[in-house]
């Protein structure tokens, strides 16, 4: 049996690979997905749980999942300038939202995750790779 995975699924299964590789990294996943009315923080991790306060920090994390050959550059051009301000606007909004986490350093990170279908006894699956991992994307 074969299932097509959509858009939105393929999204989901990027962001899964991205939390579990922060994950791997040393940081926390506080939220997946957190939604407002500007829209979507995919990630927000934390790392820094057992260290000194110097050391702590905040990363709110977008992550784009592509096919190979993709126009966008594996997802990196669809980050424009609007795009920016609304996970700005969504930042701003989530530490409005939960103070004890404003204090600590923020940045925004952004995972390019690649996709290209595998045939695996007649069942179409995934592969997914972290492609690229931009620590502090854009300020």
């Amino acid at each position: 049996m074969s299932h097509s995975f959509s858009r939105a699924e393929l999204g989901q299964l990027g962001e899964q690979l991205v939390a579990d590789w922060l994950i791997q990294q040393g940081w926390q996943i506080l939220h997946r997905r957190w939604r407002c009315r500007w829209g979507e923080l995919d990630l927000i991790a934390y790392q820094g749980a057992n260290t000194s306060p110097e050391s702590q920090q905040l990363s709110f994390v977008e992550v784009k999942t592509r096919s190979r050959g993709s126009w966008d550059q594996n997802g990196l051009l669809s980050i424009t300038a609007a795009k920016q301000d609304k996970l700005w606007q969504s930042a701003r909004l989530f530490l409005a939202q939960s103070p004890d986490l404003a204090e600590y350093p923020c940045r925004f990170d952004v995972a390019l995750v690649s996709c290209r279908s595998s045939i695996n006894h007649s069942a179409q699956k995934p592969q997914l790779s972290l492609q690229d991992y931009i620590v502090g994307a854009f300020s």
